[in-house]
């Protein structure tokens, strides 16, 4: 059965400095995250800021593309997970036939927050994730913001603008070996 989700915040894995998505299940408290890379983090921080780039990067491309080629995003499927590995499908629609495309998760997720498509993800992940989100760090549904990230050995509430910075500054090195 699939669930709805919707971003709830972006985090740091305090282990690895990894970015983390976490997707929270819109008609419940369960939570799962995933783990990024620092360009898809950003990338989905910046949609969640409502921010533009001044040229269109990787996601804002391939929306524009699929678009001037006549399809939508019609819905992001998160899977299933095999080793740590999440996989996820882009359901794409196009002169009415529907095309299912693998994807990377943060690629989906990214493109569904600029496409307006919804994001789903397969209830048997729900049961398996491992966090709880404290009633605080919570975002209303009406308006996903960036809420929280984890830094170092304590929690600090940062904007947009301190994860996209943060982001920025942050070496491939930081990040230790990780699986997308």
């Amino acid at each position: 059965m699939l669930v709805e989700v919707r971003v709830q915040s972006l985090a740091l894995d305090r282990n690895t400095n990894t970015p983390v998505v976490i997707l929270q299940e819109l008609d419940g408290d369960r939570v799962l995250p995933i783990w990024i890379g620092p360009a898809e983090a950003s990338s989905i921080a910046m949609r969640l800021a409502d921010m533009d780039s001044p040229r269109p990067l990787t996601h804002d491309l391939f929306c524009s593309l699929l678009g001037k080629l006549g399809g939508t995003v019609t819905k992001v499927v998160i899977t299933e997970v095999q080793e740590s590995t999440y996989y996820a499908e882009l359901v794409i629609t196009r002169n009415g036939e529907t095309i299912t495309v693998d994807a990377r998760p943060s690629d989906s997720i990214a493109v569904a927050l600029r496409s307006g498509a919804c994001v789903m993800a397969d209830d048997s992940l729900l049961e398996i994730a491992t966090i709880e989100i404290a009633e605080d760090e919570c975002v209303s549904d009406a308006s996903p913001m960036v809420e929280h990230i984890e830094l170092g050995s304590q929690d600090k509430k940062i904007g947009p603008e301190e994860l996209k910075e943060h982001l920025r500054r942050l070496n491939p090195e930081d990040f230790g070996r990780f699986t997308l």
